[in-house]
């Protein structure tokens, strides 16, 4: 159904939506990589280690939904980026809460709306970092970024294993839950906020070279 769903809407962007070549390209990477997220043996995977459930969320909010952001078309979000950046952070916290984060893993419906919470409030404050101004789109970037590092730091430096639903599965990885669990806090905090920051300092090279045309005409 997952894959229909996947193919059907990719039919209808590519009917009726954008029709310049790069959004085309964005948006079929996107469906490319939510299949492989979502309905691969990569998927088997993340309900056995939990640094795979790491990767899993990180590609889903910080690969896909940026590449969704660039390749719909350019229509302001309600709400705007102080908004979207807070409701962002505090959703990618309230679903890795361990009590909050085994509902989901125990609970078909609960996984399904943490992976559609996750991607839809990421996709917002995506597309709201392309409407705000360059200053803006930095700060929420570098705020993204910073919390994704102290969840990762805290992942990484916890001296007990906090997710029950991965007991089990790193054991047959060579991995204790331990392990696993401050892989996928190394995970979050090294390339997952390097990812934000590496965004963060796009906007800034675009706004440096912006501001030095500006005084070059003046």
């Amino acid at each position: 159904m997952l894959i229909a769903a996947l193919l059907f809407g990719t039919a209808v962007f590519l009917k009726f939506g954008p029709t310049t070549s790069a959004q085309r390209r964005y948006f079929l990477t996107a469906i490319a990589l939510l299949a492989l997220l979502l309905v691969s043996p990569f998927c088997a995977l993340t309900s056995a280690l939990f640094s795979a459930r790491a990767v899993h969320h990180l590609a889903l909010t910080a690969v896909v939904a940026p590449l969704l952001a660039a390749a719909l078309p350019a229509k302001r979000v309600p709400g705007g980026l102080a908004l979207w950046t807070g409701l962002h952070t505090a959703t990618f916290w309230i679903w890795h809460a361990p009590p909050v984060y085994e509902a989901a893993l125990s609970n078909e419906a609960v996984y399904w709306l943490m992976q559609a919470s996750l991607l839809l409030t990421a996709l917002a404050l995506w597309r709201a970092v392309r409407h705000a101004s360059l200053p803006a789109g930095i700060a929420a970037l570098l705020a993204t970024m910073v919390q994704m590092g102290l969840l990762g730091a805290l992942l990484t430096f916890t001296g007990t294993p906090l997710y029950a639903p991965h007991a089990l599965g790193p054991l047959a990885w060579g991995l204790t839950p331990l392990e696993d669990q401050q892989l996928a806090g190394l995970i979050m905090w090294a390339p997952g906020a390097g990812i934000y920051l590496a965004a963060a300092l796009a906007l800034a090279s675009r706004w440096f070279a912006r501001e030095r045309r500006a005084s070059l005409a003046t």
